[in-house]
């Protein structure tokens, strides 16, 4: 009698873990209870569910990309996501279509290396394929050309919609500036009363003061800030202090003319103006005027070592590079006050200062500043030697050069009190600190 055969043992399925990515390229509805994260992360879950079988497992981390486009791949859950591929934690990725995933081939091509360097399969739900087979690769590829194609038609549309209302006038959207609100509808620029005039005050400033930096230090003193606006969710945005950039973004801003830029071109608003054409072409003229005069300051004298950055505290106006042949035929080099030269020298408290004192006093203080980086001065220092025992008559002409114009913003001189304000450069605000120690020279 033969011994009957025990049944086999059922073998279970490997466990596959699967994480579901989900985009929105908007905002919009991403604060309704269920919005359409959800939905793709619904679906995702069922297809999930119908494998279990073969083994697969819903991972619990979310990778949900809310207000981003597929564009690129500056998302912060799709960088979690790869590092969680990278770190083995994933055997496949599910999303509901594959533009979700990307809208460039390029990028989508990279995002698959990973994968494929890693042993993870991608699925799309409504496409039905797996990158693991060469048709389902082929299928891909074709349906991400057509998701690519899709989105730079509408790239191009939103374009040629932006400018077309543009050249009408018309509000196209962004931040609210100073000066306007935006109606309920989001379509126009209605006038902010008390916002307007603030911005007529500034225009009136730098007729009065000439200068960018002097306007920045009276707002400061008055507390006047830049726009402040609260977004729809409810986040305050704007409010900051002014810096020469902001404050020459307002200057220059051709919607306070009742107009609008569009490349290069100005075409009449629908907002109304703020300020009259004659004070906005003065204020158009005068920063002209002092770019022009920083470039010719810089081209005239190269070897100038402060050339455009230094500026009379009490004037508020420039003090640019100059020479003087005294007895003997030696030349004495100088940074005088443009306004002690237009206006004659008993309207300026400051004059001139002399070139390598002034010039010599600021390398010192920058070679003393603890934010002047190690790498910035070359062989001129060993990694052990004290930056603060640094000479500045040991750094060559390049290595003075270079330090000057990586650090400093702006140099600040006061006759009066023989003072130096010296601004290094920072990430946003700048960092004054100042100094006494250089005398007023009016030898020039």
């Amino acid at each position: 009698m033969t011994k009957a055969s025990s049944p086999a043992t059922p073998v279970s399925p490997t466990t596959r873990r699967c994480a579901i990515y989900t985009r929105k390229s908007t905002e919009e509805g991403l604060d309704q209870e269920f919005n359409s994260l959800d939905a793709q992360r619904e679906s995702a879950e069922a297809y999930i569910k119908s494998q279990a079988p073969e083994g697969w497992v819903c991972s619990p981390e979310r990778y949900d990309d809310g207000g981003f486009t597929g564009g690129n791949m500056d998302r912060p859950a799709l960088k979690r996501l790869l590092a969680d591929v990278e770190a083995g934690r994933i055997d496949i990725v599910i999303t509901y279509k594959v533009d979700r995933l990307s809208r460039s081939l390029l990028d989508f091509a990279r995002i698959m290396a990973v994968f494929d360097d890693h042993g993870v399969s991608f699925v799309s739900v409504t496409q039905q394929f797996n990158s693991v087979s060469s048709m389902g690769r082929l299928t891909l590829n074709i349906l991400l050309s057509f998701a690519q194609f899709e989105r730079e038609i509408i790239s191009e549309r939103t374009r040629d919609k932006m400018a077309a209302t543009r050249r009408k006038g018309k509000w196209s959207g962004g931040a609210p500036v100073l000066g306007y609100d935006i109606d309920s509808g989001g379509k126009r620029l209605v006038v902010n009363e008390a916002e307007a005039e603030r911005v007529r005050g500034i225009f009136e400033l730098y007729l009065e003061l000439r200068a960018l930096l002097p306007v920045i230090r009276e707002l400061d003193r008055r507390d006047w800030r830049s726009k402040s606006w609260t977004t729809r969710k409810g986040q305050r945005r704007g409010g900051r202090v002014f810096t020469k950039t902001r404050l020459q973004e307002l200057l220059t801003n051709a919607l306070y003319v009742g107009q609008v830029r569009y490349r290069g071109e100005l075409y009449g608003g629908e907002q109304p103006a703020l300020v009259d054409p004659e004070t906005w072409q003065r204020v158009q003229d005068l920063l002209a005027d002092n770019r022009r005069v920083a470039r010719q300051s810089r081209a005239a004298h190269p070897d100038a070592l402060l050339a455009g950055l230094v500026r009379c505290r009490p004037c508020g106006c420039a003090m640019t590079p100059a020479r003087v042949i005294k007895r003997g035929g030696r030349r004495y080099a100088y940074y005088v006050c443009t306004a002690a030269q237009k206006r004659g020298w008993d309207t300026c408290p400051s004059k001139s200062v002399a070139a390598p004192t002034l010039e010599r006093f600021v390398l010192q203080q920058l070679l003393e500043m603890d934010k002047v980086s190690s790498g910035s001065l070359g062989d001129a220092r060993t990694d052990t030697e004290p930056l603060i025992k640094m000479d500045p008559d040991r750094l060559s002409a390049a290595q003075r050069m270079q330090l000057v114009r990586s650090r400093v913003e702006r140099v600040e001189y006061d006759g009066v009190g023989g003072k130096v304000a010296i601004t290094v450069r920072a990430s946003d605000e700048t960092d004054a600190q100042e100094h006494a120690g250089v005398s007023n020279d009016e030898g020039a």
